[in-house]
């Protein structure tokens, strides 16, 4: 369903976007009644997440996949697989449109798929609510196509003001082309006389930022923005990553994604705390929030103990009754950062794969311990 610590977030949706925000409590009331009573079983997801490619441009520090401790990185080209072609994921999409879920296209950096825009104008032309997440380099380029795609979101990765988003990043000028970028949809929203792409910039808290992030309050207004959402920082410990081992052997697949995100987080949750409170003790004239919402004794916790477990009401995963991911061989998963698959979308149609034998016994297993080691500090465990 939706958590009571989410509901001003949802609430916020709901105003912008109500069609939208309708169909995801239905879906979620669909999903709360499979995971009960469906015996590994579930409706058709709320949302799909379609991994263009594995591709990107930059190396930004803290990411999982590029970055210093990355698994994409660490694995060079290895990690790439044969990327599915603008055809196949269209015939994905005529798959899924029958249920109408909501789509997310990620990477890498999905502009760096040639046929991006494409894929945008046909999950669109399907009725479908569409999103994607990107780094903001290539915006300018792509500023029309963006537009008159009509694409419903657009969600920007930021760090901070110019100097220390850059550095973050590890790409002079980055900020600029990005302030451009945003620049450029906004005139042509105003010109054509369009509502969206609704722009939500992205902010990770990290070691490098989380004494600066106001400087993101100024960025949000600068850039126009909808609204602004700082994410607590995703990371965990060898011991964790140790223990996710034996549910692998389990389940017959790897957690090495996860290793990416081995690393001390380097922040004082007090000054953190600090941080926040003088953030939301101001008005703004677009939507700002801290994702997950944590109290302070739970912000505390999160960042500061070791074998630290979510709270009693988090303390189970829904997203596999909820979400896939079709990464861009064609795999379809249950999680971000398991190898485990329900099958290939290149061999078999989506309808097939969501409750086959392979998914049916993953939800099981799942539901019997809640959640997986590695799951404890993972974002979709806190949305639902």
């Amino acid at each position: 369903m939706i958590p009571l610590r989410n509901f001003k977030r949802f609430f916020y949706k709901a105003l912008k976007q109500p069609a939208y925000a309708s169909g995801v409590f239905f879906k979620r009331i669909m999903a709360s009644f499979y995971h009960r009573f469906g015996r590994g079983r579930s409706a058709m997801p709320e949302s799909i997440t379609l991994f263009l490619t594995y591709c990107c441009n930059l190396r930004c520090k803290m990411c999982g996949q590029w970055g210093q401790a990355g698994v994409t990185k660490k694995q060079g080209q290895d990690a790439f697989g044969n990327e599915l072609s603008t055809e196949q994921f269209k015939s994905i999409i005529d798959d899924i449109s029958i249920f109408k879920p909501n789509i997310t296209l990620f990477g890498g950096e999905p502009l760096l798929y040639p046929g991006c825009i494409d894929i945008i104008k046909y999950i669109k032309q399907k009725g479908m609510h569409c999103l994607m997440i990107t780094n903001g380099s290539l915006l300018e380029d792509f500023a029309e196509g963006i537009v008159y795609s009509g694409l419903d979101e657009l969600n920007v990765s930021l760090d901070g003001g110019r100097q220390l988003h850059d550095e973050i990043r590890g790409m002079p000028g980055l900020f600029d082309r990005i302030n451009n970028g945003l620049e450029k949809i906004n005139f042509l929203k105003e010109t054509k006389h369009k509502t969206g792409p609704l722009i939500n910039l992205q902010c990770t808290i990290t070691k490098f930022n989380y004494q600066h992030l106001a400087q993101m309050t100024e960025v949000a207004r600068q850039f126009r923005a909808d609204s602004l959402t700082f994410h607590n920082l995703i990371f965990l410990s060898q011991e964790i990553i140790d223990k996710q081992r034996g549910f692998d052997r389990l389940l017959d697949c790897s957690s090495l994604d996860w290793e990416g995100f081995v690393f001390e987080p380097g922040i004082d949750p007090k000054i953190l705390l600090e941080q926040r409170r003088q953030i939301l003790s101001k008005k703004y004239d677009f939507h700002l929030d801290f994702y997950p919402n944590f109290s302070c004794r739970e912000l505390e916790d999160y960042y500061s103990n070791p074998c630290y477990i979510p709270a009693a009401g988090e303390c189970r995963c829904l997203s596999p009754w909820l979400v896939a991911y079709i990464f861009p061989d064609g795999e379809v998963r249950p999680c971000l950062n398991l190898s485990y698959s329900f099958g290939n979308v290149q061999k078999e149609r989506f309808l097939k794969i969501w409750n086959n034998s392979k998914a049916t016994r993953f939800r099981n297993i799942l539901k019997v311990n809640k959640i997986f080691p590695g799951c404890v500090r993972c974002t979709e465990l806190y949305r639902y």
